[in-house]
């Protein structure tokens, strides 16, 4: 549960509305509710200030759809990463109101209508190439669905480096940026050289043999030049999403 939802519980205990009863029948799955095959955190809004997101690699589809139904019952909603396409149509299936990005192997449920971005600005997302394309819309389902305005600038590499300085004031614009790319990573350090804003460059696993699975590009990206250049993992655009937003909702 966020805490909006038990401050909304609370006070409606407060003003009469609800017996204290009902209210702890609500609580019933809090703080944890135990599976058998995973411990689900419904206090994760509380102590983190968003709900567990489910990483669906190395479950069944039985399992990430048990995981689900536990924090829809509870909160309404739930995202749900890495999913492969069967585990997406069983969401889809099972959940009317879900919604599927395929590139990024997400599926999301949320509580009624999208709410209102509550991050300072806009967290910018820029991608190398296309194929960097799955990493970045990660982020950008994740960073949308934590509240954030989201912006997007498409296959801006330095291979073509006149693509993205035509975009230099909405990169200037933005309060955080982040860089999916592969090959070289050389994006993140060009970006990092041109704002004065925080910069998460996320390495991808696209390249020929030499790149190693996105490995060159986190090294380079470890070892940019530019100053404020953060790195995360490789293929990990859930991380950035999540480091972004704290950052653009620091008051």
């Amino acid at each position: 549960m966020t805490s909006a939802q038990v401050r909304e519980l609370l006070e409606r205990v407060a003003a009469g509305a609800l017996t204290p009863a009902a209210a702890l029948e609500a609580l019933a799955r809090f703080p944890v509710e135990e599976l058998g095959y995973a411990t689900v955190d419904h206090a994760r809004g509380l102590t983190q200030g968003h709900q567990e997101v489910v990483f669906c690699e190395g479950k069944t589809p039985e399992q990430v759809e048990g995981i689900c139904v536990a924090l829809a019952e509870s909160s309404g909603m739930f995202l749900a990463t890495r999913a492969i396409a069967d585990v997406r149509t069983r969401l889809l299936a099972r959940f009317s109101g879900a919604e599927e990005n395929s590139l990024a192997r997400t599926v999301r449920l949320v509580n009624g209508a999208d709410p209102e971005p509550t991050g300072r600005g806009t967290v910018m997302i820029a991608t190398a190439g296309t194929s960097d394309l799955p990493v970045a819309e990660e982020a950008a389902v994740v960073a949308r669905t934590l509240g954030n305005r989201v912006a997007r600038l498409t296959d801006v590499g330095v291979a073509g480096i006149h693509r993205l300085l035509r975009h230099s004031d909405e990169l200037r614009d933005a309060s955080v940026v982040i860089v999916a790319a592969g090959m070289d990573g050389a994006l993140a350090s060009v970006v990092g050289g041109m704002v004065k804003v925080p910069v998460i460059a996320v390495p991808t696993s696209v390249g020929y043999g030499s790149a190693f699975g996105g490995l060159s590009a986190l090294l380079a990206m470890l070892n940019s030049c530019a100053s404020g250049v953060t790195v995360v993992n490789i293929d990990n655009g859930f991380g950035a999403a999540v480091a972004a937003s704290r950052i653009n909702h620091l008051a």
